[in-house]
C-alpha cells in the first residue's frame, strides 16, 4: 500500500470511528507507531483530524461521507455482531428492503444461505449480489442514478420507484444517531430514500456501532421513536441511552457475541 493510500484510509477510518489509537492503526497497517505518528501529523496539517496523546480524533464534518471501503473496514468486529443480531429479527418469507451501506450489507451476508425464502428489495448492487445465488430469494433491484462511491442507485424522479413496494421490514443503515436530533445522514437524496422506505415498511430495524451514537450529520432522516428496534454495541451505561424515547427497543450486542434486549 502506498503512503498516499494509507493516509487516505486512515483519514476515512478516523472520520468513521471518531477516535483511534496509534497502536490499533500500526497493527492494522503493519507499520511502526512512528510511521503512524508521521501520517497523523501530515493529516493534522491538512485540518483533517486532531492528534491526541495516544492517537487522533476526527474533525467533525457533517457533509463529508467516509468512503464505503473505510466504513466496511472500520469497527468490523462489532459490525459483524450487530449484523448477526439484526439477522435474527428477519422471519421466513418476509419482504425486506435493504438499505445501502456497510451495515445493511453485513446483514445480507449474515442471512445468506439460510434459505428463508425472502423477497429482497434494494438499491445496493452489493446486497443484490450477496443474494444472487440463493435459489429461495427473489430480488428486486431498484433503478436510478448510480452513486459510484456507494455502488447503489438513487431515485432521480419526483415519484420514487420504492413507493410501489410494501415490505415487512426495512434494514436501515445510518451515519449518525442522537437521542434528541434523531437519525441523520450526509446525503439529502439518500435521506429522502430512507424516509420513503420507512413509510413503506411495517417495521424498521436500525443497526449502528458505538462511534455513531451522539453524532449529528447534515440531513435529518427521522425521529428515533419511528424505529422499531435499535441494535448496537454501545455500552448500556452510555448516558445518551437515558435520553432515548421510552418506546424504543434497544438490543445490545457485545464483543463476545452475547446479547441482551431492553425496552427503552
Amino acid at each position: 500500500m502506498s503512503l498516499e493510500d494509507r493516509r487516505s484510509l486512515i483519514k476515512d477510518i478516523i472520520s468513521t470511528q471518531g477516535q483511534v489509537e496509534l497502536s490499533d492503526l500500526a497493527e492494522r497497517f503493519s507499520v511502526s507507531q512512528m510511521t503512524i505518528r508521521r501520517d497523523l501529523k501530515a493529516l493534522e496539517a491538512q485540518g483533517l483530524l486532531r492528534r491526541i496523546v495516544a492517537g487522533a480524533i476526527a474533525t467533525e464534518r457533517k457533509t463529508q461521507e467516509p468512503a464505503f471501503a473505510a466504513r466496511a473496514f472500520a469497527a468490523i468486529r462489532g459490525k459483524k455482531h450487530i449484523a448477526s443480531a439484526l439477522a435474527e429479527y428477519i422471519r421466513p418469507h418476509e419482504a425486506v428492503f435493504f438499505d445501502g451501506g456497510s451495515t445493511a450489507l453485513a446483514v445480507a451476508r449474515a442471512l445468506k444461505g439460510r434459505r428463508l425464502g425472502l423477497t429482497v428489495v434494494t438499491r445496493s448492487l452489493f446486497v443484490a449480489l450477496e443474494f444472487m445465488n440463493d435459489p429461495d430469494t427473489q430480488i428486486y433491484l431498484l433503478g436510478g442514478r448510480m452513486k459510484q462511491a456507494e455502488v447503489l442507485t438513487i431515485s432521480t424522479s419526483p415519484t420514487d420507484e420504492l413507493e410501489n413496494y410494501n415490505v415487512d421490514t426495512f434494514v436501515m443503515g445510518i451515519g449518525g444517531i442522537h437521542p434528541v436530533k434523531g437519525l441523520t445522514d450526509y446525503d439529502p437524496d439518500e435521506a429522502a430514500g430512507k424516509r420513503t422506505a420507512m413509510r413503506q415498511a411495517d417495521r424498521i430495524l436500525v443497526g449502528f456501532d458505538e462511534s455513531k451514537f451522539g453524532r449529528v450529520l447534515l440531513v435529518k432522516v427521522a425521529d428515533i421513536d419511528q424505529v422499531s428496534v435499535l441494535v448496537t454495541d454501545a455500552k448500556p451505561t452510555n448516558p445518551l441511552l437515558q435520553l432515548l424515547p421510552p418506546s424504543v427497543k434497544v438490543h445490545f450486542v457485545h464483543s463476545d457475541n452475547s446479547s441482551g434486549r431492553t425496552a427503552g
